[in-house]
C-alpha cells in the first residue's frame, strides 16, 4: 500500500504557516509500492507469499470544508494474468480546523479483478478513522479500521455414471462472508523546513512510531495491514488436511483473534515545490505474530500535481 503523505494533508497542516486560505484540489497522483502476491500461474497455497511492485495511479478531490473523494488503480507488475488487479473507491471527511487536533473518516470500497497473483479475500469495505492530537511536541493518535464483505466462489467437479464414457459436471456455488478489525496507536513528531532548494518550497519529515492490534481472519488491503504476512484464512485448507495418528484433524492456534499484530518505525518525507509534492515513505516493521518474526522493511512513494 502507498503510505506516502499526500499533497491535500500537508497543505491543510501547514495552512497557519503558509498563511493560505482552504481551497477546494484535485489531485492527480502515482503511487509505487509492493503488494503480496503468488509466485506462480495458479494460486498455490503451499508456495510462499512473495512481494511484487506495483503501480498506483490514483485522482482525488478535496473540498475546503474537508469532505473529499478518491479513485485508485493498481497495476501489479510481472504479473501472470490480470495487471489491473484493484481498483479503490473512497469518500471522507478530514476536520483540520483545529491547531490542538486533526481528525477523520472515511469508507472505501475495493474492486477486485479476476487475478491468479493476488490472494482472495471477502473484505470488500473498509471504514477507517483516525484522531492526532498535535497540541504537544509528541503528537499521539489512534486510528481504527474496520474491514467487511463477502465473496463468491464456484467450484467445479465431474463424475462418472458407471461404466459409461459419460461425465457429469457439479457446480457447487459457495458465499463467505469476513470482517476484521484493527487499531493503530501512534506517536509523531513533524519537522518543518521552509525555502530548502528554493524560495517558498517546503520540507515535511515525520518520523512515527506505531502499534498495530487487531484481528487477522482475511488477506485484505486495509490501512491498517501495511505488513507482509499470510492470513491464517489463507492457509486454512492447508491445516484442515493436516491430521493426527487418529485420524482427526490436528488443532492449532491459528492467532486470528484480536492480538498485537506488529511494531513500526516509519519515517514519512513530503517536499512540496510549487504544484508538485513528492512523498516517499520508509517503514521497519517487526511482526509480532506468524512464524518470521524478524525485523522487515518496505518502501514506498508517490508524485502528486494539484490542480
Amino acid at each position: 500500500m502507498v503510505a506516502g503523505q499526500s499533497l491535500a494533508e500537508l497543505e491543510r497542516q501547514l495552512d497557519s504557516l503558509l498563511q493560505k486560505q482552504a481551497t477546494n484540489d484535485v489531485l492527480l497522483s502515482i503511487g509505487y509500492g509492493n503488494n503480496p502476491a503468488y509466485g506462480s500461474k495458479t494460486t498455490n497455497f503451499e508456495r510462499p507469499i512473495v512481494m511484487k511492485t506495483f503501480l498506483s495511479p490514483s485522482v482525488a478531490y478535496y473540498h475546503k470544508s474537508g469532505f473529499f473523494g478518491s479513485l485508485s488503480g493498481y497495476y501489479l507488475t510481472d504479473s501472470e494474468k490480470n495487471p489491473w488487479f484493484e481498483w479503490d473507491l473512497s469518500a471522507g471527511y478530514d476536520y483540520t480546523k483545529s491547531r490542538k487536533f486533526l481528525a477523520g473518516i472515511s469508507y472505501t470500497h475495493y474492486f477486485f479483478s479476476d487475478s491468479s497473483d493476488v490472494p482472495l479475500t471477502p473484505i470488500k469495505n473498509e471504514l477507517f478513522a483516525y484522531f492526532y492530537y498535535r497540541g504537544w511536541w509528541l503528537q499521539p493518535g489512534i486510528s481504527l479500521d474496520f474491514g467487511w464483505g463477502q465473496q463468491t466462489g464456484t467450484t467445479t467437479s465431474y463424475r462418472q455414471i458407471g461404466r459409461l464414457p459419460i461425465r457429469i459436471r457439479d457446480e457447487v456455488t459457495t458465499t463467505e462472508s469476513g470482517r476484521d478489525f484493527n487499531m493503530i496507536l501512534a506517536v509523531r513528531h513533524p519537522f518543518i523546513f521552509m525555502d530548502v532548494l528554493k524560495y517558498d518550497d517546503v520540507l515535511l519529515i515525520t518520523p512515527s512510531l506505531g502499534l498495530t492490534m487487531g484481528t487477522a481472519h482475511y488477506y485484505s488491503n486495509m490501512k491498517a495491514f501495511q505488513y507482509i504476512s499470510r492470513s491464517a484464512k489463507i492457509k486454512q485448507d492447508i491445516k484442515k488436511s493436516k491430521k493426527n495418528v487418529n485420524g482427526q484433524p490436528m488443532e492449532s492456534s491459528d492467532h486470528t483473534g484480536f492480538e498485537p499484530r506488529a511494531l513500526d518505525l516509519t519515517l514519512n518525507c513530503s517536499y512540496l515545490i510549487g504544484r508538485f509534492t513528492l512523498a516517499p515513505a520508509y517503514t521497519v516493521f517487526k511482526p509480532l505474530q506468524g512464524e518470521d518474526t524478524s525485523i522487515m522493511s518496505y518502501f514506498t512513494a508517490k508524485v502528486s500535481f494539484e490542480f
